[in-house]
């Protein structure tokens, strides 16, 4: 398959929204961008629409029950700070920087999700220390690409605040200049997070968040004078794209404190869990309920009798119950045993303790016990698309797409550097192909 151009530059701004297209138009590089692109701004997501789920689909064109990314977070009860799906090992299949490497295309990737130990010559994989004796930069060095990212410490580690925004992805930038213009690598993946952040913290249409898109404006315009002064400008193709959406909320529901009323979850002296029968764990606008148990059909029948009971009072904060086999068939985990669904302004904990719904405040969103808006929820929410924007070598400019979905923009993305994903669940955006 002939490929259609010779740097593919994907960059994701996390949580960028249908709704910020307006401000994005208004802004010089975004807006300069946007006008020689062909683009979407009705992007439907992922069931749950989180971010490891989100950028495992973006690379492999599969729903997370395909990809076997279903949530960012494992489930371990009794953790303070579970795991997340951090390596490129959970995810099932092959992926867009696995191919390009197989037909020896040089691979760069700062910042995405679930590339941990991923086979790809630049990488600065998303990762965290998530023990207390761990350091974050050997956890770091250890399960990307060393050499390379000492180099980026040395260079420009003094950008950095440990994980804190925006400082941290302004060390991203700053590294993905440094690459464009000394290793003009054939396919890159940037993962910014500013923009998410300050929506958490801070609420939706917060002026912190409209000064994230301003900075992300400010990145995009030195991203693409790097590519220029690379001198492979004429020779690339740039993708700017969100993964999912946020919806303001400011009640958290805590099914895990209904759960360890009724004998469900056992916690010791401390509060800590020991055991469970039923555990809800929150992919934040949604959750899913596991039965440790398949067999254990007493637990399945007061968990399914509380949540129907539960479902009656909106107040309760539950929109919608699925089961897991419904779950699976629209790409969420099938080995759920239920998956809910919050109403508008509502998001689930997995806390135990306190309140089964509990008021947000600003303060428990700054001390990042909560938050204030956030993402998770279903694509059926009205107004929770996300946007994609392409241009640059191999795209026709000026073609407005009506609607395309998360799947198929891996599959478009293969297709751009002649590659193949195999069969996916999304399909190739011909219509905006130069071929």
């Amino acid at each position: 398959m002939n490929k259609l151009t010779d740097h593919l530059i994907v960059i994701s701004f996390d949580c960028l929204s249908e709704h910020d297209v307006p401000q994005l138009r208004e802004l010089p590089n975004f807006k300069a961008f946007i006008e020689n692109s062909s683009y979407c701004t009705n992007v439907e997501t992922i069931y749950p629409s989180v971010t490891y789920p989100c950028h495992a689909t973006i690379v492999t064109g599969n729903f997370p029950n395909r990809h076997g990314i279903v949530n960012n977070t494992f489930t371990q009860p009794g953790r303070n700070s579970p795991d997340w799906y951090w390596h490129r090992h959970h995810i099932k299949g092959t992926t867009l920087y696995d191919e390009a490497k197989k037909a020896g295309m040089k691979t760069a990737a700062l910042l995405w999700p679930v590339t941990a130990k991923a086979d790809i010559d630049y990488n600065m994989p998303e990762i965290f220390a998530n023990r207390p004796w761990h350091h974050q930069i050997p956890v770091s060095l250890l399960n990307g690409s060393p050499r390379y990212q000492l180099e980026m410490n040395s260079k420009f580690g003094h950008v950095r605040n440990g994980l804190n925004q925006p400082e941290l992805d302004d060390f991203v930038l700053e590294s993905t200049v440094e690459t464009i213009k000394t290793r003009k690598p054939d396919l890159m993946l940037i993962h910014f997070v500013d923009l998410d952040s300050q929506r958490h913290m801070y609420g939706f249409s917060s002026n912190e968040s409209k000064a994230a898109l301003q900075r992300h404006d400010a990145r995009l315009g030195r991203i693409i004078e790097a590519i220029k002064e690379a001198g492979i400008l004429d020779d690339s193709t740039i993708i700017l794209l969100g993964d999912h959406s946020a919806l303001d909320e400011s009640k958290v529901v805590k099914l895990n404190v209904l759960f360890k009323e009724r004998g469900l979850i056992q916690v010791n002296a401390s509060g800590k869990v020991t055991d469970w029968k039923a555990y809800c764990k929150s992919c934040d606008g949604s959750a899913y309920v596991y039965v440790k148990e398949g067999e254990d059909f007493q637990t399945k029948n007061i968990v399914t009798e509380l949540l129907a009971e539960l479902l009656h009072h909106p107040s309760n904060g539950i929109e919608k119950i699925i089961t897991g086999k419904e779950a699976n068939a629209i790409g969420a985990d099938g080995k759920a045993f239920r998956m809910l669904e919050a109403a508008n302004g509502f998001y689930f904990s997995e806390a135990i303790d306190g309140e089964f719904v509990e008021e947000v405040t600003q303060q428990d969103a700054k001390s990042k016990k909560y938050t204030l808006a956030c993402h998770g929820y279903s694509p059926e929410k009205e107004g929770y698309h996300t946007v994609f924007f392409a241009a640059g070598k191999g795209i026709c400019p000026g073609i407005s797409i009506r609607s395309m979905h998360l799947v198929d923009e891996g599959p478009t993305f293969a297709r751009l550097l002649g590659l193949d994903l195999g069969e996916t669940d999304g399909r190739v955006i011909e219509g905006i192909l130069d071929i």
